[in-house]
């Protein structure tokens, strides 16, 4: 399965972004939607940058009882979106309900289930009441996604290969952490350079501030770009 590249749009508005999203236009052909800009604008936005040519992926780690779940997959379906978020940590049956809804109302949408965030560290799990490491918390989570329906995963880079070692070959995985070996980690705590999570077998690699705070943003994604073939 070959490695694509993922723009985070870490911004409230499309405005904020457009300039540099036009420069990008050819180079990037993922972008992905997060809390910050769905909550600042809306829907909207992501018809804005959806029409802009972008593919979206949209972040909202959906994380509710089973039937608001369902209800909400059934609402974004209506969006111009190929992937979206949900929390593993909700359980089998809410993560059932948002796959049956995606069958039915947008056969092509692609549900992501996160496990544990890149920011969370085994002393921050272990304050949430959960004992073992991020790995085995991760692959615990995976495989009840998986059970439940779920054909995609959001992980560290950290987990790629041992996830590649217990799922179906086809399960998608959408990996935050990445930075280039001279960027800052910033909030990040498990991560990895765009050709080591290439190699490890990731399918979209999320990246956003090395690209961004780049003084050529074009040249920061060709050079990202560039690294993940050679990985």
């Amino acid at each position: 399965m070959p490695c694509d590249l993922i723009l985070a749009l870490d911004a409230q508005s499309p405005r904020d972004v457009t300039p540099a999203l036009k420069q990008l236009q050819g180079t990037v052909r993922w972008v992905k939607i997060g809390l910050e800009m769905f909550t600042a604008c809306g829907p909207d936005c992501v018809r804005e940058i959806s029409g802009l040519g972008f593919k979206v992926f949209l972040d909202l780690k959906l994380h509710d009882i089973p039937n608001t779940v369902a209800k909400s997959v059934e609402s974004v379906s209506k969006l111009p979106i190929q992937m979206l978020t949900l929390h593993t940590g909700g359980g089998r049956e809410m993560m059932q309900w948002a796959v049956k809804a995606q069958q039915q109302h947008a056969p092509n949408l692609l549900l992501l289930g996160v496990t544990v965030l890149t920011s969370t560290s085994a002393a921050g799990l272990a304050e949430t009441g959960v004992p073992d490491s991020p790995e085995k918390q991760v692959l615990r989570l995976s495989r009840l996604a998986i059970d439940s329906g779920l054909r995609g995963l959001v992980c560290s880079p950290l987990e790629i290969v041992p996830l590649r070692a217990i799922l179906p070959a086809d399960v998608a995985l959408v990996t935050p952490g990445i930075r280039p070996r001279d960027a800052k980690a910033d909030d990040q705590t498990r991560v990895m350079t765009p050709a080591e999570a290439a190699r490890a077998g990731a399918s979209y690699l999320v990246v956003g501030r090395p690209i961004f705070k780049a003084p050529d943003p074009v040249a920061a994604a060709r050079a990202m770009l560039a690294e993940i073939s050679a990985g």
